[in-house]
C-alpha cells in the first residue's frame, strides 16, 4: 500500500541543528541573559547607593533612567549595524562594552563614573538582543524555531524578573559594588568563548548610513522613553505631601509631557524619513517594510501590551512588598522568584507546542491568564498573605510565557530573511518603549490614588489596587488582535553563511493546525 504524502511527512525525521550552531546560540543566550539581568538589577539598590554615595534620590534614579535611555537610542540603530557588519565582530563589540561597563562600575569611586559605567553597559546590552534574534532566525530550521525562541523568552521575561531577587541576595550580605563584581567574570567568560566560537550569519551588505536618521531616532525614541521615565519617577515620589512635594511632582509631570511630545514629534519625522529613503531605493536606518507582514504587526501589538504588564509588575510588586507590607528588598525579590523560574522552565515547552500547533491557542490562553492574574492583584491589601502574592505572580508569569514565545516566533518568521535584523531591532525597541510605558503607567496610577510613595501603608493600598486594575483592563484588549493571528510557514534559512538573496518573497501564512 502506497503511503500518502501526509503520512510520509509525519514519519519524516524532525530537523535538527548543527552542533556548532547549537553552541553559538547557547553562548548568545547566556550572554543575553547576563546583560538583560542588569536592566533591573539596580532598582532595589537605590537606597543603599543614596546613603553610600551621598546623592539625592533623583540623582540615583538616573542609574536606571540612563540605562533605559541608552537602550532606546541604540537599539533602533542595530538593524543597520547587523546588516553592515558580521555577527562575530558585533558580538565582540557588545560583550566588550558590557564587560568594560561592568569593570568601571566595580571600580567607581563616585556617582559620576558609576553613571558612565551604566551607560557603557547599556550600549552593549542594546546590541545583544537583536543580535540573538537575528542569529536564531538565520541558523535555526523553521520547524524547531518555537523551542529555541522559548529559550529566548527566558531571557526576555525571566532575566528582568530575576534582577530584584539577585540584587536583594547580593545586597543582603555584600555591598552594591558586588552587583558588578559578580557579573564581571561571567561576562568575560562569555566574551572569550563567543570570540572563539560564534559564527557569522550572512554576509555584510554595504550601504551608506543616513546621518539624519540617527539624531531623529535618538530624539524620537530617547525623548519618548525619557518622558515616560519622568512620569514613573514623579509617581514614585508622589504621596510625600506638602506644597513643596506637590510642586515638584507638578514640575516633573510637565517636563515629562513636554519630553513625550518632543519624542512623538521626533518619531513622526523619523518614520517619514525612513519611508522617503525606502521610496528612493536607499537603505533606511530602520526598514519599516517589516510591518508589511501582517502577522509581524499583530505580534508586535500584543507583545507591547505584554511588555507593559511585565515591567509594570516587576517594579510595582517589590514596591508594594517593601512599602506597604514593610518587608526587606530580599523578601520582595524572593517572592517573584518562583514565577520567574517557572516561566523559564515552561517557555521551551511552550515553544515545542508552538512548533506542533501554532500560535493562536497558546496566545489566547496567555492573554486570558494574564488578565485573570492582573484582576487577582487588584485585591492586594496590607494583610495579603505572601503565598497569595507569589501565586498571583506565577499566574502572571505563565500568561506572559504563553504570549511571548509563540508570538515572537510567529511574528519574526513572517518577515523576509533579509529584513531579520530590522525585525529584531524593532522587537527590542518596542519592548523597551513598552517597558518604560508600563512602569510609568503602573507607578503613576498608583501614585494618583496614594501609591507606593506614600508614607502610610493604608493609603498606598488603593493605589496599588488601582494600578493593577489598569493592567487588568488593558490585558483583554489584545484578544480581538489575537483572533487574527495565523500560523506562518516560513522559508528555510540559508544552510551556509552566504549572502541572503535580496528578493526573497514574503512568506506564506497558513492557518494553525489547531
Amino acid at each position: 500500500m502506497t503511503s500518502t504524502p501526509s503520512a510520509r511527512a509525519s514519519s519524516a525525521p524532525a530537523p535538527t541543528m548543527d552542533a556548532r550552531h547549537s553552541l553559538v546560540i547557547s553562548l548568545l543566550l547566556v550572554s543575553a541573559f547576563v546583560v538583560i539581568l542588569n536592566e533591573t538589577l539596580f532598582g532595589v539598590a537605590i537606597p543603599e547607593l543614596i546613603d553610600d554615595l551621598g546623592v539625592t534620590a533623583a540623582m540615583a534614579q538616573w542609574l536606571t533612567t540612563a540605562f533605559m535611555l541608552t537602550l532606546a537610542v541604540i537599539i533602533p540603530i542595530t538593524g543597520f549595524l547587523l546588516q553592515r557588519f558580521q555577527t562575530r565582530p558585533m558580538f565582540i563589540v557588545a560583550m566588550s562594552l558590557f564587560s568594560l561597563g561592568t569593570l568601571l562600575g566595580a571600580l567607581s569611586p563616585g556617582f559620576e563614573m558609576l553613571l558612565v559605567a551604566r551607560i557603557v553597559q547599556a550600549s552593549g546590552t542594546a546590541i545583544m538582543m537583536p543580535l540573538l534574534f537575528t542569529t536564531v532566525f538565520g541558523l535555526v530550521p523553521p520547524q524547531i524555531r518555537g523551542r529555541i525562541v522559548g529559550r529566548i523568552s527566558i531571557v526576555i521575561a525571566v532575566a528582568p524578573a530575576l534582577g530584584p531577587s539577585v540584587s536583594g541576595l547580593i545586597l543582603d550580605s555584600l555591598g552594591w559594588r558586588w552587583l558588578f563584581i559578580v557579573m564581571l567574570p561571567i561576562a568575560l567568560a562569555a566574551l572569550t568563548l563567543g570570540a572563539l566560537r560564534v559564527v557569522n550569519v550572512g554576509e555584510p551588505q554595504p550601504g551608506r548610513l543616513d546621518v539624519l536618521s540617527v539624531p531623529l531616532s535618538a530624539i524620537g525614541f530617547g525623548g519618548f522613553v525619557y518622558g515616560l521615565s519622568l512620569l514613573g519617577e514623579a509617581g514614585q515620589s508622589g504621596g510625600a505631601g506638602g506644597e513643596a512635594g506637590a510642586s515638584a511632582i507638578g514640575e516633573a509631570t510637565t517636563t515629562a509631557i513636554i519630553a513625550i511630545a518632543i519624542g512623538m514629534l521626533g518619531l513622526a519625522v523619523f518614520v517619514w524619513r525612513q519611508l522617503v529613503l525606502q521610496r528612493r531605493g536607499e537603505r533606511a536606518l530602520l526598514d519599516l517594510r517589516t510591518f508589511q507582514a501582517r502577522q509581524f504587526t499583530l505580534s508586535i501589538i500584543t507583545v507591547s501590551v505584554a511588555s507593559m504588564a511585565l515591567f509594570g509588575a516587576i517594579i510595582l510588586i517589590p514596591l508594594y512588598v517593601q512599602q506597604v507590607l514593610g518587608l526587606s528588598p530580599l523578601v520582595s525579590g524572593l517572592l517573584i522568584l518562583p514565577g520567574a523560574l517557572l516561566q523559564g522552565l515552561i517557555a521551551p515547552l511552550i515553544g515545542r507546542r508552538y512548533d506542533a500547533v501554532g500560535p493562536r491557542g497558546l496566545a489566547l490562553s496567555g492573554a486570558i491568564l494574564l488578565a485573570v492574574a492582573m484582576w487577582g492583584m487588584t485585591f492586594l491589601s496590607a494583610t495579603t498573605p505572601l503565598w497569595l502574592i507569589t501565586a498571583a505572580h506565577i499566574g502572571l508569569s505563565m500568561g506572559l510565557a504563553l504570549l511571548f514565545t509563540p508570538l515572537l516566533t510567529n511574528g519574526l518568521s513572517a518577515i523576509r530573511p533579509e529584513l531579520n535584523s530590522y525585525g529584531s531591532a524593532i522587537v527590542g525597541t518596542i519592548q523597551q518603549v513598552s517597558g518604560a510605558a508600563g512602569i510609568a503607567l503602573f507607578i503613576s496610577v498608583a501614585a494618583a490614588a496614594g501609591g507606593p510613595g506614600s508614607v502610610a501603608s493604608e493609603v498606598s493600598v488603593p493605589g496599588i489596587q488601582l494600578a493593577f486594575m489598569a493592567g487588568a483592563i488593558t490585558a483583554p484588549l489584545v484578544l480581538p488582535v489575537l483572533l487574527l493571528v495565523r500560523r506562518v510557514t516560513p522559508a528555510e534559512p540559508p544552510a551556509t553563511t552566504g549572502q541572503i538573496a535580496a528578493q526573497t518573497p514574503l512568506h506564506t501564512e497558513a492557518e494553525p493546525t489547531s
